[in-house]
């Protein structure tokens, strides 16, 4: 396939950037997006020019690093999928296709498509852990967890932090990434020693980096590449108001 890329291109935070056109040729359908943009680096080292700076690590869809705004979308046009995962025989010979970094005050942009997406880091060391000395590993059948809650706890655990909510929230809310991280600990026995001061310590770093508020469109669920349910954020606003109505902390 001959594809015009469009590429978002910025030196770095301190900078303006702009949208660049590129063409790439020859591009087999069965690449990965990253591989597509691979392609594109080397002919561009090939010329002597600056390659494109994007973010990537496992490309197995697991680590969450290629965050990708692709025609508007996060992860690009197929859902359930991140971008590392996304095949160009999703796009068609000739298509023109946009390629913009996650758009979040949140999230300052390093270079080009790499953004700086710390806060999330910042708002797990706020509380996302169990501090608690739980002993030994006990065998799994010792602890009586309902199947149903082991599923949910374990399906908001699989949140892997792409940022793909904020970047697709309208508001650039992070509801959903601390929502998901709040629930995979208030649902199972290990983390309910803590959980009032978790959640309020989480929502207060959120409240910090500067991350908008939730207005409940389910934008962030729609585009979420590992299907995060909405549920969460319910459990969260349970959380919260329960250890506000209870906690010692007045602020």
């Amino acid at each position: 396939m001959n594809l015009t890329l469009k590429v978002w291109r910025q030196k770095n935070r301190n900078t303006q950037g702009s949208i660049v056109d590129y063409q790439v040729k020859d591009i087999s359908p069965d690449m990965s997006f990253l591989e597509m943009l691979d392609v594109l680096n080397e002919d561009l080292l090939r010329k002597g020019e600056e390659p494109v700076a994007f973010d990537h690590d496992c490309r197995e869809g697991i680590c969450g690093s290629c965050n990708l705004f692709i025609n508007g979308r996060a992860h690009g046009p197929e859902s359930g999928t991140t971008t590392c995962q996304l095949h160009m025989r999703k796009f068609n010979d000739g298509d023109t296709i946009t390629i913009e970094p996650w758009r979040a005050a949140a999230f300052p942009v390093n270079k080009d498509l790499s953004v700086d997406r710390s806060a999330f880091d910042r708002i797990i060391q706020a509380g996302g852990y169990v501090s608690i000395n739980t002993g030994g590993t006990p065998d799994a059948n010792e602890i009586p967890i309902p199947k149903q809650i082991a599923d949910r706890a374990f399906e908001a655990a699989t949140c892997i932090g792409c940022g793909a909510c904020v970047a697709s929230c309208k508001n650039a809310s992070a509801m959903l990434f601390v929502s998901a991280k709040v629930s995979q600990l208030a649902l199972l026995p290990q983390g309910h020693v803590e959980r009032k001061t978790r959640v309020e310590n989480m929502v207060a770093q959120m409240d910090k980096e500067g991350f908008g508020a939730c207005t409940n469109i389910g934008s962030c669920a729609a585009e979420c590449p590992v299907g995060i349910s909405l549920e969460n954020i319910a459990i969260l606003n349970q959380e919260f108001l329960l250890a506000k109505a209870t906690s010692n902390n007045l602020a």
